[in-house]
C-alpha cells in the first residue's frame, strides 16, 4: 500500500510538473525519451539539434609496427585479449605520432563515429588553455565574473577559471534524481541549460571543496563563448579540430543557436580521438605544429585541491587508488598503480578510455560499453601492458630496494 501511496505521489507531481512546463515541447520529448531508454541514457538520435565542429579530414596518422617503436608486440596483443574480453569496440596505441597497433570489434573501425561522452569536457581544458595563449582570457586566477556578468554581484563572480577547471569552484553537485523537476535532469535535457547552470549555487569553499559535476565544465564553455565572441563549436573548431586533421564532429546543443552541450554528446570518429591524445602526449604538438602553450598540458597534470586524483579535466594516478576511485564516479578499481608515474587519462561512463603517457610519447585509447562496472575490471590493466611494452621503459624500484634511479636515467 505504502508503494501505491508513493507512486501515486509521483505521479501527481510529475503530471503537475507537466502543467506547470506545458510549453516546454523540447524538454518533454527528451523526457520521455529518456524514461524509454535502456538504462535511463538518451542514444545519439536523440541528440537535436546539433551544431557541426569543422575538420579537415586528412589521412589517417601514419603506421608502422610496434617493433619500430620499440615496443614488444606480446604486450600490445595481451591488451587486446583483455579490450576484447571487456566489451570493447577499440583499441588504438600511437608512439611518437604514428599508430603501432590497433584493434577493432563490434563492427567498427578507424572512421566509426561514436558519442564521445565525458571526454569531451577535457576539450574545454584545451580551449582555455588557447584563449589565455591568445590574451583572451587574462590568466587561470582570472575570476569569472569578468565574463559571467550574471555574478559580478554575488559570491561566486570571485571563483575563478582555474577553479572550474579543477572542479575546485565549491559549486554544488546537481542532484541525480530522474525528476523532471529536478536540476541534474534540466540541465541535461532543457532547452536553456545556461540558465539552469548559472542558477547552481555554492556548496563549499572555492579552491577549497572538490566535486565533480558537470556544471564546471559547462561554464567554462560559456565563458569561452564570451572571451573570444565565437560560439564554442566554432573556436574548437578553428582552434583545434581542424589542426588535428580530423574529420567533422559534431556536438549537441540544447536549441538553435543555443548552448553546447560540454559534458557529453559529442560525436565524432572514434580514430581522431587517439590523434588528441598524440598532441597531449606531445605537450600540444601535433604534425610539427604547436596547437596548445608549451607547458600547458604539464600544468594540466597538477592535482586539484582537495583531490590528488583530478588535474584540470583530466584524471590523475591517484584517482585510481584504493582510498580515492570512489571520488570518480565512472572508475572502476585498479589492482596496482600506473606503472609510469606521468601517466594520466580521459574517462567516461560507458567506458571509453584515453590513457596518455609522456615520458613515452604513447597514447592509447579504448572505446567500449559498461566494462568499468564489472567487478573483473581494472583500470589499470591496459595502460600498463602498454607502458611496460616499451624497452625504453625504466620500472620504478620496489620500496625500500635501495636502487638509485640515476644509475639509469641521467641527470634524474
Amino acid at each position: 500500500m505504502k508503494w501505491r501511496i508513493l507512486a501515486g505521489l509521483v505521479l501527481a507531481g510529475i503530471a503537475a510538473a507537466f502543467a506547470l512546463h506545458a510549453r516546454d515541447r523540447v524538454f518533454w520529448g527528451r523526457y520521455l525519451a529518456l524514461l524509454g531508454s535502456p538504462a535511463f541514457e538518451l542514444s545519439p538520435e536523440h541528440y537535436a539539434p546539433r551544431e557541426r565542429i569543422a575538420g579537415r579530414e586528412e589521412p589517417r596518422p601514419p603506421a608502422v609496427t610496434p617493433e619500430e617503436e620499440s615496443l614488444e608486440r606480446a604486450a600490445l596483443e595481451a591488451a587486446a585479449d583483455y579490450a576484447g574480453a571487456h566489451g570493447s569496440r577499440a583499441l588504438i596505441v600511437s608512439r611518437g605520432g604514428h599508430i603501432v597497433f590497433e584493434r577493432y570489434w563490434q563492427g567498427t573501425g578507424f572512421d566509426t563515429v561514436v558519442d564521445a561522452r565525458e571526454l569531451a569536457a577535457t576539450l574545454t581544458a584545451l580551449a582555455v588553455g588557447i584563449a589565455i595563449g591568445e590574451g583572451r582570457i587574462r590568466s587561470l586566477d582570472e575570476p569569472v565574473a569578468s565574463f559571467l556578468t550574471e555574478w559580478r554581484d554575488d559570491a561566486r563572480g570571485a571563483i575563478t577559471v582555474r577553479q572550474l577547471l579543477n572542479m575546485s569552484s565549491g559549486l554544488a553537485p546537481s542532484s541525480e534524481t530522474l525528476l523532471p523537476w529536478s536540476d541534474g535532469v534540466r540541465e541535461r535535457l532543457g532547452s536553456d541549460i545556461a540558465a539552469v547552470h548559472l542558477r547552481r549555487p555554492l556548496a563549499g569553499t572555492p579552491g577549497e571543496t572538490w566535486a565533480y559535476k558537470r556544471s564546471d565544465p559547462q561554464l567554462l564553455a560559456l565563458i569561452l563563448e564570451r572571451a573570444t565572441g565565437m560560439r564554442f563549436a566554432e573556436y574548437l573548431s578553428d582552434r583545434l579540430w581542424r589542426r588535428l586533421g580530423a574529420a567533422d564532429a559534431e556536438v549537441w546543443i540544447d536549441r538553435p543557436a543555443g548552448y553546447a552541450h560540454a559534458t557529453c554528446c559529442l560525436l565524432a570518429r572514434q580514430g581522431d580521438w587517439i590523434r588528441l591524445g598524440q598532441a597531449l602526449a606531445d605537450d600540444g604538438v601535433y604534425l610539427a605544429g604547436e596547437l596548445l602553450p608549451p607547458g600547458w598540458v604539464r600544468r594540466m597534470r597538477e592535482p586539484a585541491p582537495g583531490f590528488a586524483g583530478f588535474g584540470m579535466q583530466v584524471w590523475l594516478g591517484a584517482s585510481v587508488s584504493e582510498t580515492d576511485a570512489g571520488k570518480n564516479p565512472m572508475l572502476g578499481r585498479a589492482a596496482e598503480p600506473f606503472a609510469a608515474d606521468d601517466a594520466f587519462f580521459l574517462a567516461a561512463t560507458g567506458g571509453h578510455r584515453l590513457w596518455v603517457v609522456p615520458s613515452l610519447r604513447i597514447a592509447i585509447l579504448r572505446t567500449g560499453g559498461g566494462a568499468p562496472a564489472r567487478s573483473d575490471w581494472d583500470e589499470t590493466r591496459i595502460p600498463n601492458l602498454v607502458i611496460r611494452a616499451a624497452r625504453d621503459h625504466v620500472p620504478e624500484p620496489a620500496p625500500g630496494s635501495g636502487i638509485d634511479p640515476a644509475q639509469f636515467v641521467p641527470g634524474h
